[in-house]
């Protein structure tokens, strides 16, 4: 366990070495070329070159687990069952909001083992964080320089802020505040939601609606080693690999203290 945490690191340095290649992309702002999956979501030219270097790094170093990445699932479907150990990588979450010149985009590789996400690393290349496991918890750095420990905080009593989606609509936020009792909320895109909770900086994160395993699961190894929970229906454990769904995840709760 503690060997697969401390892989966290070398998933640090991937993620980010993929950031500056999608950057470039980045910088045209809503210029960036684009086409449609299947499920007329968007995949961006930034999307593929990121996932080129990542499957190309990730093969260098762990040329025996297999992995299961966003583009190549779109465009060759998900295996009909995979072992207990493997890869999920998403180059570029929140592909509208990057399209945009929205800064809150990641780009995430989460290691899985027995259906439980126990290494991973998200970077947030605009804002040059980046957040990874190691075996004494999660990190965050900044342009590959020092690491520093993070971890979630006790729910702050009249203060405690959830994060959702710039879609959502108000009415539907105000009946999960009366729902999980939090005071303020911040909308933001793409895994950086759980990352803000594992350094502190918000408490709760329900999603209740329809996501893919390979959106969240780098982010939640990171909130798991820095103290926080992922639950789905009825408090019940979170777990992945989940084939027979083609990798899609139902709704769950991110938390922290």
């Amino acid at each position: 366990m503690s060997d697969d945490a401390d892989i966290g690191r070398i998933l640090a340095d991937i993620v980010e070495e993929a950031g500056r290649v999608i950057m470039p992309y980045w910088s045209h702002g809503g210029t960036v070329a684009h086409t449609s999956k299947a499920d007329s979501s968007p995949v961006t030219e930034a999307d593929q070159a990121g996932e080129r270097l990542i499957l190309a790094r990730l093969k260098k170093h762990f040329p025996d687990i297999p992995v299961i990445a966003e583009e190549q699932a779109a465009e060759f479907g998900t295996p009909d069952a995979i072992g207990p150990r493997f890869f999920l990588v998403d180059p570029v979450d929140g592909t509208k909001a990057f399209m945009k010149g929205d800064p809150n985009f990641t780009v995430n590789i989460g290691l899985i083992q027995d259906r439980w996400p126990v290494a991973g690393a998200v970077c947030a290349p605009a804002s040059d964080e980046t957040w990874f496991t190691m075996a004494s918890g999660a990190m965050k750095r900044r342009s590959g320089g020092a690491e520093a420990r993070v971890q979630v905080r006790p729910w702050p009593k009249g203060e405690a802020v959830c994060l959702i989606s710039h879609t959502m609509k108000p009415e539907t936020v105000d009946r999960l505040a009366a729902e999980y009792g939090f005071d303020l909320r911040l909308a933001l895109d793409s895994s950086i939601k759980f990352c803000r909770i594992a350094d502190g900086t918000a408490d709760i994160y329900p999603r209740h609606g329809p996501t893919s395993e390979w959106d969240i699961a780098a982010a939640h190894a990171v909130l798991e080693a820095a103290g926080g929970s992922v639950r789905g229906y009825e408090d019940a454990p979170f777990a992945y690999g989940k084939a027979d769904k083609r990798f899609l995840n139902e709704w769950f709760v991110a938390r922290g203290g």
